[in-house]
């Protein structure tokens, strides 16, 4: 049977693995991408990210011949460097291509799944019989890690339409990780947002906390253990990860989690085994698609709730002429029209596996023509 696939937005493992190093090194000691601007101009291809790190690495991989999707997976691997509370082979995600010969749109779902032994109250603190808190109880817990898809995801990717190998386009992030990178004031903040959890576990506190502080801005942030890693991935490919001592290590850190003896943080412990790692497989399905004022606009099927939603907001939008609207009424339209197509999506969207999602009325303009007839000119629902 299908294990569900988890929907909500949590792209890293709520446990971190592995130690690093840090070292207060100015910027200037090396020459790295550090410089955030919002356009650069060039030719022959591009690439966009948040991290000019992990656009660099991109560039990088287009310089040395290879497509889109072997410098999206590229891009991908750096950011699990320098954005990891958003990114990283912890977590899952989706990943959308677009052929420009064929005009044809696919599609790799690559969400985590929920262990095969996950019990339906293990979110439910059993000294309380009262669901714990989000965070950071639950996040920083075993409980809360699902089957990790990404690199599987990046596989696929670079099996249907790549054109170099994983090997190939996880260099540049193995450098990145392994010369380090500067710290801005975002990852800095982030950090200490994580504070508390971090100093649960000793090798996570040892690497994001040194010292008992986030890294200074400015300062060079390294990760070898994860450059390890990525170089071990680069030789054993898919296996390296979900099967022998990585997968053996994984499953145990979730099942009985390396706690601080001082922490104050329950830190429930989890279900993923060794088996539910070597059973993930990603899910290749047809897109969303619905027609906004002449374009023809693609995304994510569930388990995703991305195509749905979008798609049935555009649809409301698509009822009112928001072009001849002021500033004012245009937000207003705009902020009915995604409160309704969120409304539906905590409603009707979950996993297809598990769950009779109705995909194509919440992409039908019909539907989207009714549900528009909920929005009132002057005042908000």
């Amino acid at each position: 049977m299908p294990r569900a696939r988890l929907r909500p937005v949590a792209c890293a493992a709520a446990l971190a693995l592995g130690l690093g190093a840090f070292s207060a090194v100015p910027a200037s000691a090396d020459p790295r991408h550090t410089e955030k601007v919002p356009t650069a101009i060039g030719t022959g291809g591009a690439v966009s990210s948040v991290d000019p790190e992990a656009t660099a690495a991109g560039i990088e991989v287009l310089r040395k011949g290879g497509n889109a999707v072997d410098a999206a997976v590229a891009t991908a691997a750096a950011l699990g460097v320098t954005e990891p509370y958003s990114a990283g082979i912890g977590g899952g995600g989706y990943f959308l291509y677009y052929d420009a010969q064929s005009g044809k749109v696919s599609t790799i779902d690559g969400r985590e799944t929920a262990p095969a032994g996950m019990a339906k109250d293990a979110f439910i603190d059993p000294e309380t019989g009262e669901p714990y808190n989000f965070t950071p109880e639950l996040v920083t817990s075993g409980v809360a890690v699902g089957v990790p898809g990404t690199l599987a995801t990046w596989q696929r990717a670079l099996d249907n339409w790549g054109s170099q190998n994983l090997k190939q386009v996880l260099r540049p992030a193995t450098k990145i990780a392994s010369r380090g990178f500067a710290i801005d004031e975002t990852f800095r903040e982030q950090t200490l947002d994580n504070k508390e959890r971090f100093a649960a576990f000793p090798a996570t506190s040892e690497l994001f906390l040194p010292g008992g502080d986030a890294p200074q801005v400015g300062t060079i942030f390294r990760n070898p253990d994860l450059a390890d890693t990525y170089r071990m991935l680069a030789k054993q490919g898919l296996d390296g990860f979900y099967a022998g001592d990585l997968a053996a290590e994984i499953a145990q850190t979730v099942q009985a989690p390396p706690k601080s003896a001082d922490t104050g943080l329950p830190v429930p412990a989890g279900q993923l085994s060794t088996a539910d790692l070597a059973g993930y497989e990603v899910v290749e399905q047809e897109p969303t698609q619905v027609d906004y004022r002449g374009y023809d606009v693609f995304g994510m099927a569930p388990s995703s709730s991305g195509g749905t939603t979008i798609g049935e907001s555009l649809n409301i939008l698509g009822q009112f002429d928001v072009a001849a609207m002021d500033e004012a009424d245009a937000l207003h339209h705009y902020f009915e029209a995604t409160a309704l197509a969120y409304a539906d999506r905590g409603k009707f969207v979950g996993d297809p596996a598990f769950a009779d999602v109705p995909t194509q009325t919440l992409t039908d303009k019909l539907f989207g023509a009714d549900r528009a007839c909920a929005i009132y000119p002057d005042q908000a629902a």
